[in-house]
């Protein structure tokens, strides 16, 4: 009648990320998707030192999803410059390494990832505790950052 107690543990916790997701400003909207995509690259690592080749299909799947369809997708090259299309070429980069990651069964090509996303989510996380890139802040009130 009620089914499993860990389909109501995942219904709660999806809720809580939907929730996340919703009151999130787009900074943290980011380090959201660099998460995802640490976790899943951290899970291909474990499936593929168990063997676990399907399960290692999917979190490399999944990894290169967020990479493209979100990180990938949410940079702006006109506002960003030479710094989006530099993200935007180390982002193809990542998903090409992951993809022969999977074929090649190569470990190393999955720590490499996972080594460019932690140093681009703590450069990223750094970035958001600026004043500029808090939300609601004004560049015109602050004289030091508006000179700049």
């Amino acid at each position: 009648m009620f089914g499993t107690q860990q389909r109501g543990v995942n219904a709660y916790a999806k809720v809580g990320l939907e929730t996340g997701i919703v009151s999130a400003s787009p900074h943290k909207l980011i380090v959201m998707l660099y998460d995802g995509a640490l976790v899943a690259v951290l899970s291909a690592q474990v499936h593929m030192k168990s063997g676990n080749v399907p399960e290692k299909g999917k979190s490399i799947s999944k990894a290169i999803q967020i990479i493209d369809n979100g990180l990938r997708a949410s940079l702006d090259k006109e506002a960003g410059g030479q710094i989006a299309e530099g993200l935007d070429a180390l982002y193809e980069y990542m998903s090409a390494r992951l993809l022969a990651a999977n074929i090649r069964n190569d470990l190393g090509m999955l720590e490499e990832v996972q080594r460019l996303l932690t140093d681009l989510r703590e450069t990223w996380n750094a970035i958001g505790a600026t004043p500029a890139a808090m939300p609601g802040a004004d560049l015109k009130r602050m004289p030091s950052l508006a000179s700049a």
